[in-house]
């Protein structure tokens, strides 16, 4: 369990050293960006470690206890799987959604500058930061009930599998900066965790509702900006 709450951690805090630091002035080569990953990893390890000593493992405890313990030691490593989910959703997402803010204000502050790369005012960041807050504390319980209840059924075992998987694929597509969406990549893999159970372990009807919305997301995304933009180009001429 410390090794899988090093790597959870390890990953997090590698791209962090890596990509994020240099936004704040603080650039560092990759041979000390991985050493301190590492370091920090083992402090996360080091952590789990310490809160397995709360929990009675003995070979001796019944087989049913001892599946209980295990279900609780991964619900400790979730602590720390969930907030590299938290990481790689505000990495990726909140970026997806000023993106198009930034290019807007760019063209507004510098109309003769089209093309060239956006600048990224602070309050453009807190206002995509406090978006996805927003979105997730009013309508993102429907979403997070969907996605931990609706498509398989979720141990914590389970959920630290795809908690881990999903977070290290965003963070590997925040690396190359690629967008991706941390919901559909998430959805992914609890879908895997339940494939590996078998198709029964899947509920086909949510499934089918999930990837209807995919589906319809870009044609509707697309239609809405559209509209929008005849309209504004209606009122200001």
């Amino acid at each position: 369990m410390p090794f899988y709450v090093f790597l959870a951690a390890f990953v997090i805090c590698l791209v962090t050293l890596v990509k994020g630091l240099s936004h704040i002035g603080l650039n560092l080569d990759i041979g000390q960006s991985i050493a301190g990953a590492v370091l920090l990893g083992a402090v996360a390890a080091l952590i789990s470690k310490l809160l397995l000593r709360r929990l009675d493992l003995a070979p001796e405890s019944r087989s049913v206890e001892r599946y209980r313990n295990v279900e609780r030691v991964f619900g400790f490593a979730q602590i720390f799987t969930a907030a590299t989910m938290a990481f790689a959703h505000g990495s990726n997402d909140v970026a997806n959604a000023i993106g198009p803010v930034a290019a807007v204000v760019n063209v507004v502050q510098h109309p003769g500058n089209l093309g060239a790369a956006s600048e990224l005012p602070a309050w453009i960041l807190v206002l995509g930061g406090a978006g996805i807050v927003f979105g997730l504390s009013t309508y993102g319980h429907r979403v997070i009930r969907t996605i931990g209840a609706g498509i398989t059924e979720l141990t914590p075992t389970r959920g630290f599998s795809a908690e881990l998987s999903a977070a290290a694929t965003v963070v590997l597509a925040t690396w190359f900066g690629i967008p991706v969406s941390t919901t559909q990549t998430l959805v992914g893999a609890v879908l895997g965790v339940g494939l590996a159970r078998g198709m029964r372990a899947l509920d086909l009807s949510v499934l089918g509702s999930v990837f209807a919305g995919w589906i319809l997301t870009l044609p509707g995304a697309a239609l809405f900006s559209a509209v929008y933009y005849l309209i504004l180009r209606a009122i200001i001429g």
